[in-house]
């Protein structure tokens, strides 16, 4: 348990993210942001003075032998999220790392492993957890509301391989890299499965514990290439799964979910009860407004559904600074989102087998 006045935090990584983690943790209380830390020196320096960093480091292992920090907020690459979580949890750091935990499952258990045998907090910033519908649809579940789960529903819709909304991928290569593997992308299952993997079970109070995956990529241009991009990578996915509560449900998600921007949506349907919740409706400035509906009680023989009122709900980002001071690891952690990453390792081997054949995982 940690007495001090502060929580010390270094950011690692000061790209586009790490701006949100830079306001989010600056506006939770009790929390020093005490350095910066990027290889890219003028990045860095326009970072730190954007958000009031003193510090500046160029490399990891410069920040640690200064050491004056408890606690970093990992939003590097996902290629190098493992080798640089390891370090940082071996010199005794807590590690608030950015999904995914890392590229693969046996990466992603070792870092969970070693944050065990050092024992500091190690969690995982599985953003759609801040949603407060699900949060509510959680409680509900695990209050009984809904009697048990039967049947699950959950998409992640996009649309910006079918429209322009985020820009033209055609053209530009910060899009074209997430279509190709050779260029380091698992393709949507690797982009945003884990989030509705994430935003299923959690919604649902339960694990996944078997999954059967179809993924593709379908032809975007002649030959699917572009300069040295071959658009290789999987652009949708459908999985049937089964939970360790019993409950059976489809999980899918597409880029080419035309009129859908970034929507969310899960149906929860129980013996007694039934819950949707949506995160994709936009309000006049842009932003996604979160919604819970709800079929509870009499209602059941009318099919009528009501709207459920929410509150705020604590943040990934205060989440993890009450795991520090309370000395105890939090939700998601690096042990959930480890069992997260051996799904989709397992899904992504539906990329290599032949047409019409499926993998079927069990975890």
């Amino acid at each position: 348990m940690m007495n001090r006045a502060h929580v010390r935090l270094a950011i690692l990584g000061t790209g586009s993210m790490a701006r949100q983690h830079a306001e989010r943790f600056a506006a939770t209380e009790g929390v020093k942001l005490s350095a910066g830390i990027d290889v890219n020196e003028g990045q860095l320096e326009v970072f730190c003075k954007t958000h009031g960093i003193e510090r500046q480091f160029q490399s990891l292992d410069e920040a640690l032998a200064w050491g004056e920090f408890d606690a970093i907020a990992n939003v590097t690459p996902d290629s190098i999220h493992h080798s640089t979580t390891v370090a940082a949890l071996k010199a005794g750091k807590h590690v608030f790392c950015e999904k995914p935990l890392a590229t693969n499952h046996k990466d992603a258990e070792e870092m969970a492993r070693v944050a065990s045998e050092m024992h500091v907090i190690g969690m995982v910033n599985l953003t759609y957890r801040n949603v407060p519908a699900l949060q509510k649809a959680r409680e509900l579940v695990k209050a009984g509301a809904i009697g048990e789960v039967r049947h699950v529903e959950a998409s992640y819709l996009q649309s910006w391989l079918s429209s322009r909304y985020w820009g033209d991928w055609r053209t530009e290569s910060r899009w074209l890299w997430r279509l190709s593997k050779g260029h380091g992308s698992n393709g949507v299952v690797g982009d945003i499965g884990i989030h509705i993997l994430d935003f299923a079970s959690y919604g649902a109070a339960s694990e996944i514990a078997n999954v059967t995956c179809r993924l593709k990529a379908f032809e975007k241009v002649p030959g699917n290439q572009i300069d040295e991009y071959t658009l290789d990578a999987n652009d949708s996915f459908v999985m049937a799964v089964e939970f360790e509560n019993g409950a059976l449900g489809t999980i899918h998600a597409s880029r080419w979910a035309t009129g859908f921007a970034d929507d969310l949506s899960l149906r929860l349907f129980g013996s007694k009860g039934g819950l949707k919740v949506s995160y994709g409706d936009r309000d006049a400035t842009g932003l996604r407004i979160p919604a819970l509906d709800v079929c509870l009680g009499d209602d059941i023989h009318t099919q009528m559904w009501r709207r459920y009122p929410l509150g705020a709900v604590e943040s990934n980002y205060e989440r993890f600074i009450r795991a520090i001071r309370q000395g105890e690891t939090l939700e998601p952690s690096f042990v959930h989102a480890a069992n997260l990453q051996a799904i989709l390792d397992r899904a992504m081997e539906a990329d290599v087998v032949p047409p019409g054949e499926t993998v079927v995982v069990n975890t």
